[in-house]
């Protein structure tokens, strides 16, 4: 039997509220191990979503936490993020994230059906699960441009990278479903695996562009040079 089957996913409700400092802890660090940024949120935030039946909540087989995700809504609804997905330390590279991704997916589409589903990750594996559910890489111009939720990039690390370029680009990769005009899972699943190789040359490439802003323009820095079409895609 795979790992996956033996974890229960449900609905989160009031319930699941004293859950909600140990998942905002394991949020923090896990970003911190990885060195990448968060938008960091509260418990009393996560208890929130909790009591408005916007988040999931997964569970072993003994009962213990094991991983969380949640939903947000931006322009009137016109889009939904499924953010802080996170799976406790024990129970990761079992499957438990993407099942966790299909649920929160499939609950977003059943309360918000006309809205656009977006993300921004800096992992390839999250990167992967959206692709397998239909979403496709897109530009920043594309998501949402409600100022609360670019707001809630402040308390991330690399928030001065995303204002240096005018929101227009920050070291995550942005990923995007849209109901009325999409690609299927295969045709994007496609493009990743395709592509997959690409992608980690250019977050390698973004990491080493974008995090030295004041670097000096002279004749050995590579400005002028000819941009692939994944550079010109992603604004670099």
């Amino acid at each position: 039997m795979e790992q996956q089957q033996r974890f229960s996913i449900v609905i989160a409700n009031e319930s699941h509220c004293s859950f909600a400092q140990i998942i905002c802890d394991e949020m923090a660090s896990s970003a911190k191990a990885r060195g990448t940024g968060i938008a960091k949120r509260t418990p009393e935030y996560v208890q929130e979503k909790m009591r408005e039946g916007k988040a999931v909540i997964a569970f072993n087989q003994d009962g213990i936490w094991a991983g969380f995700c949640y939903i947000e809504t931006w322009g009137h609804g016109e889009y939904v993020a499924n953010s802080g997905l996170i799976v406790a330390p024990a129970f990761r590279k079992g499957g438990l994230a993407k099942a966790i991704k299909k649920k929160i997916f499939e609950l977003s589409r059943a309360k918000y059906p006309e809205s656009k589903i977006f993300g921004l990750t800096t992992g390839l594996a999250v990167m992967k699960i959206n692709s397998e559910l239909g979403y496709e890489p897109v530009t920043y111009s594309e998501l949402t441009q409600d100022e609360a939720f670019w707001a809630g990039c402040k308390s991330c690390v690399n928030y001065d990278i995303l204002m240096s370029k005018e929101r227009k680009n920050c070291l995550c990769t942005a990923m995007l479903f849209d109901p009325k005009d999409h690609y299927t899972p295969q045709e994007t699943t496609q493009y990743f695996e395709e592509n997959k190789s690409s992608f980690e040359r250019l977050f390698r490439f973004k990491q080493w562009k974008l995090l030295k802003p004041f670097r000096k323009k002279d004749g050995k820095s590579g400005e002028g040079k000819p941009k692939s079409l994944l550079q010109l895609f992603f604004n670099l």
